[in-house]
């Protein structure tokens, strides 16, 4: 019995330690860790912090006459919400981001905001619809809206005419600026400046990868989100950033080193909503709804309150006959404001740099309660039922592949094959997109439960080999021995041979359990909504309110709460199923009641 508590004794000291770091993570606390959880990327940031418009320009790209805005819009009293092919009568069904701020996020309340959506449920309210949001991926989001998953794709999408191929636009809502954004000890002062042997960060499916590489003519290197890129940036790992100016300007932190060096822009590329080209009614709605709201000076508040730059010359919002939005004179309130800082902006010391990156107290602090309110119940959620219906179908897979008959071998071979050697992402769009739509009745376009059938899909296929495999190494005199008792194959398997193949593989389900556990995070690419997050989601929206990574520190740990019980788990099972069962001295008493009445 030593080994036993063994075991248990370093599982016990594993759990105590982390449960050790979290209460110290939780109780820490200091100014400069206070002060960076303070800020917050996700609520308006207010006219106070109004930035002219840059004079650093490139110069523009050639700019086309415009041909999509429209010349005006539907009075609103025209418009039949009925008549609008939306998902659910009476709402409208939103793709968005959350790691985006001030554009599109995920504030502290667990609620999808930014300009964009503020601004979008305002047209909403215009046209008398209800707004719900989801959270996706960018790299997914205008397939969902074509594949009509969304209604709308919500993401301060750069119009593009390769975009225009597969989505229409509503008239723009907003106008970026380009930015390159360099270490200020850098030579790279310009986009002159960049070239071939030059590491260029950007965030993959964005306008400005389509920048780098179709103007730019030059190779990127490609993350999933702003602040991943960011924080290579920092850290030296890339030379320079293209990046939007507002998202730029929001993760710029004095003491960080860096810098926006100049910016570009073209007139041809505004900002608007994307929805099925074949939506034209609803396109038409929205227009409708964004000239209401920019006439009623809805949209002058809310621009002040979340992007308050100057526009660039020449570009208005809404069609070409809404007004102009009355928006503060944004350049003298940054002219004021720019003597206050002219603070120290030193550089930090690379510890420096580590710390406040990564092991940010305050931070810990703040994500622990989502992270268990609502990303640990999700996270549990899906790995269990993708679990339990991979470990059933995974049986059937197995049995299959070892079937007397071509015709159920045969299929299992092509099953297995396909589902392990196909990217999960790809699996689980392919699952979310392709059947949602089918579904769409059962499920209520929620797609929750197809992400966690996707995962129990991809799941079987590793579960079946293992399965097989325990099987296979069966002796065979345990099932000649069975048939010569009497049984028949089917009874001898059932009964002989695959309880002892399932009791050889139980570390390895073990283990694939605990991979299921972390690939629950790739549901985020269907779209969830923000009480659906699991944890890496919960961690990444607070890693993108504060530009923080020490939220996704916060939940791995967490991770690692669940994955080290069941790893020392998993050691034991593999121990016992190797040795058994310990000898132990057989008790004065118990042999005596044994062996009373012989003798």
């Amino acid at each position: 019995m030593a080994g036993l508590p063994a075991v248990r004794s370093r599982a016990l000291i594993a759990v105590i330690l982390l449960a050790v770091g979290l209460a110290a993570t939780a109780c820490g606390s200091g100014t400069e860790g206070d002060a960076s959880s303070e800020r917050n990327l996700c609520s308006p940031p207010g006219v106070s912090s109004a930035s002219a418009a840059p004079t650093n320009l490139a110069s523009a790209q050639t700019a086309g006459a415009d041909k999509y805005t429209t010349a005006t819009t539907a009075p609103l009293a025209s418009i039949d919400t009925a008549k609008l092919g939306l998902i659910t009568p009476g709402k409208l069904s939103v793709g968005t981001l959350s790691d985006a701020p001030p554009s599109i996020c995920v504030n502290g309340k667990g609620a999808f905001t930014g300009f964009d959506n503020e601004l979008l449920t305002a047209i909403g309210a215009k046209l008398g619809l209800q707004v719900q949001y989801s959270g996706t991926e960018f790299a997914g989001l205008l397939a969902q809206v074509a594949g009509g998953r969304f209604d709308v794709g919500s993401s301060n999408i750069t119009t593009t005419d390769a975009r225009r191929q597969l989505v229409g636009f509503t008239n723009g809502y907003d106008f970026g600026y380009f930015s390159l954004v360099a270490p200020n000890s850098s030579a790279i002062k310009g986009f002159t400046d960049l070239n071939r042997g030059t590491r260029i960060a950007v965030v993959q499916g964005t306008v400005q990868d389509e920048f780098v590489v179709n103007t730019l003519h030059l190779d990127p290197v490609k993350f999933p989100d702003y602040n991943t890129a960011y924080a290579n940036l920092k850290s030296g790992q890339v030379d320079a950033w293209v990046a939007p100016a507002v998202q730029a300007e929001g993760l710029i932190k004095p003491g960080d080193g860096i810098a926006v060096s100049q910016n570009t822009f073209s007139l041809d590329n505004f900002v608007g909503y994307a929805v099925a080209k074949t939506n034209q009614p609803l396109i038409d709605a929205l227009n409708s709804g964004l000239d209401a709201v920019i006439a009623d000076g809805t949209y002058a508040r809310l621009y002040a309150e979340w992007v308050p730059r100057e526009l660039p010359p020449g570009w208005k919002p809404g069609s070409k006959a809404a007004p102009l939005p009355q928006l503060p004179d944004f350049a003298a309130i940054a002219a004021e404001r720019k003597p206050a800082d002219a603070a120290d902006n030193a550089p930090k010391s690379t510890l420096q740099q580590l710390r406040d990156t990564f092991f940010d107290w305050s931070l810990y602090r703040k994500a622990f309660p989502d992270l268990f309110k609502t990303g640990l119940p999700n996270t549990l959620i899906l790995a269990v039922v993708s679990g339990v219906l991979g470990t059933v179908l995974g049986m059937l897979l197995a049995v299959a592949g070892i079937a007397r008959t071509r015709w159920l071998r045969w299929p299992a071979r092509v099953y297995t094959d396909i589902f392990r050697g196909l990217p999960a992402v790809v699996i689980i769009l392919l699952i979310g997109l392709g059947i949602g739509p089918v579904a769409r009745s059962i499920t209520g376009n929620n797609p929750y439960w197809l992400g966690a059938v996707a995962l129990a899909l991809l799941a079987s296929a590793y579960i079946g080999e293992i399965f097989r495999s325990g099987i296979q190494s069966v002796e065979p005199g345990q099932l000649e021995a069975a048939r010569a008792i009497g049984f028949g194959y089917r009874q001898a398997m059932t009964l002989v041979v695959i309880p002892q193949g399932v009791r050889r593989v139980l570390p390895a389900l073990m283990n694939q359990f605990i991979a299921l556990i972390k690939d629950s995070s790739l549901i985020y690419f269907l779209g969830l909504l923000a009480t659906q997050r699991e944890l890496f989601a919960v961690g990444r929206d607070l890693n993108a309110q504060t530009g923080n990574l020490s939220p996704l520190v916060a939940a791995g740990l967490v991770y690692l709460l669940l994955t080290i019980p069941l790893t020392h788990l998993v050691n034991y099972i593999d121990r016992r199923m190797r040795t058994g069962r310990p000898d132990r001295p057989i008790d004065q008493v118990e042999a005596a009641t044994i062996t009373e009445g012989r003798g």
